[in-house]
C-alpha cells in the first residue's frame, strides 16, 4: 500500500473526493477542508493499492493537482483493515510487483545528475579494484563492486530511451563518462606514484590468470553476463520488495574494467587499455540494452500511466 497526502486546490476538492471515492483500489480517504496555506488549499489523505497508483496518479494530473497544489506519497509497511486489504488484493498479480512509474521516473531523475557522492563512490571502488586485480583478490573485486554506483545514471539511461527523453539520457551518459573518466584519471595518478615506488610492476597487469582472468577476454560471456546484470538492477528498483543489494551488484564488470583502464595507463601497458576500454564499453552497453528490454516488458504489463507526466520532466529545468 501507499500512503498519499494530497492538497487540492479547494476548486477541484469535491470532484477529486468523487474519483478517489469511486476509484477500486483507494480507500481510508480523509478530507479537511481549508487547513493548506502553502499552498493553499484542503488536506486530502488515502491510501492506494500499489498496483493502481498510475491510475491514481494519471487522475490527480487530470485535475492539475500537482501545478496548483502538491503530492506526497509514502510507502505502508502495515496495514489492519478490511477495507485496505481488499483493495490491495483486489485485481490480477501481486501488488509487490507492481512498477509504480513515477515512483521510478524520480528515482533515476535523480540518480542521472552527476554529484559528488557519485564520484567519490566511483573513485573508491576503482582504487580498491586496482588493488583486488593487481592481487588477484576476488574478495576486493566483490568488495569495489558493491561500492560502485553507477547504475544509477545507467537506469536512468534505459528510462530515458525508452520515454523518448533525450533529456535525461543524455544527462546520465554525461554523468557516466566524467564519473568513469575522473574515477580512471585519479586511479591512474595514484598507481602510478606506487610505481614509482615500487609497490606495483606491470606483471600484476600482464599475468592475470586467477579469479580476475576474466577480465582480459571481453567476450560473449561479457555481454551476456551485462544483460542479466541490467535485467536484475531494473527489477531491483522496480519492485516494492526487491532486494537493494541486487542493484550495487551490477558492477560486476564496469568498475574491474575501469580499474584495469587505470593500471594499463599507469603502468604504460597501452596494448590493454584498448582490451579493458572494450570490456567497459560491452558492459555498459549491455547493461543499457537490457535495462531497456526490461523497461519495456514492464510497460506492456503495468501500462504507460506516468510515463510521459509533466511534472517530473519540468522539476528541473
Amino acid at each position: 500500500m501507499l500512503h498519499v497526502r494530497i492538497v487540492s486546490p479547494q476548486h477541484c476538492t469535491a470532484d477529486v473526493v468523487e474519483r478517489l471515492q469511486n476509484h477500486r483500489g483507494v480507500t481510508n480517504v480523509i478530507v479537511i477542508a481549508d487547513v493548506g496555506r502553502k499552498p493553499q488549499g484542503d488536506l486530502i489523505t488515502c491510501d492506494i493499492a500499489r498496483r493502481r497508483a498510475n491510475d491514481v496518479f494519471e487522475l490527480l494530473e487530470e485535475f492539475e493537482v500537482e501545478q496548483n497544489g502538491s503530492i506526497a506519497v509514502e510507502r505502508v509497511d502495515l496495514t489492519m483493515s478490511r477495507a485496505g486489504g481488499e483493495s490491495d488484493e483486489d485485481g490480477e498479480g501481486r501488488s509487490d510487483d507492481a512498477v509504480v512509474w513515477e515512483e521510478f521516473s524520480q528515482h533515476v531523475e535523480e540518480d542521472s545528475y552527476l554529484r559528488w557522492s557519485f564520484l567519490v563512490f566511483l573513485i573508491v571502488a576503482v582504487l580498491i579494484a586496482t588493488i583486488g586485480v593487481a592481487q588477484d583478490s576476488v574478495i576486493l573485486v566483490i568488495g569495489a563492486m558493491v561500492l560502485g554506483p553507477e547504475f544509477g545514471p545507467i537506469s536512468a539511461v534505459s528510462f530515458g530511451v525508452m520515454r523518448a527523453d533525450l533529456r535525461t539520457a543524455s544527462r546520465a551518459c554525461y554523468t557516466l563518462l566524467r564519473g568513469f573518466a575522473a574515477a580512471i584519471a585519479v586511479a591512474a595518478v595514484l598507481i602510478w606514484l606506487c610505481y614509482l615506488v615500487g609497490w606495483f610492476t606491470p606483471s600484476m597487469l600482464r599475468d592475470l590468470s586467477g579469479q580476475t582472468a576474466f577480465l582480459m577476454s571481453p567476450d560473449k560471456w561479457s555481454v551476456i553476463v551485462a544483460m542479466l546484470a541490467g535485467t536484475a538492477g531494473i527489477l531491483s528498483l522496480t519492485s516494492d520488495k526487491s532486494s537493494l543489494l541486487v542493484g550495487v551488484f551490477i558492477s560486476v564488470t564496469t568498475v574491474p574494467a575501469a580499474a584495469c583502464i587505470a593500471l594499463a595507463i599507469a603502468l604504460q601497458q597501452w596494448d590493454l587499455v584498448g582490451l579493458f576500454a572494450a570490456q567497459l564499453g560491452l558492459n555498459l552497453a549491455g547493461l543499457v540494452v537490457a535495462g531497456c528490454l526490461t523497461l519495456a516488458v514492464l510497460r506492456s504489463v503495468w501500462g504507460v500511466a506516468g510515463l510521459h507526466r509533466r511534472v517530473w520532466q519540468s522539476r528541473r529545468h
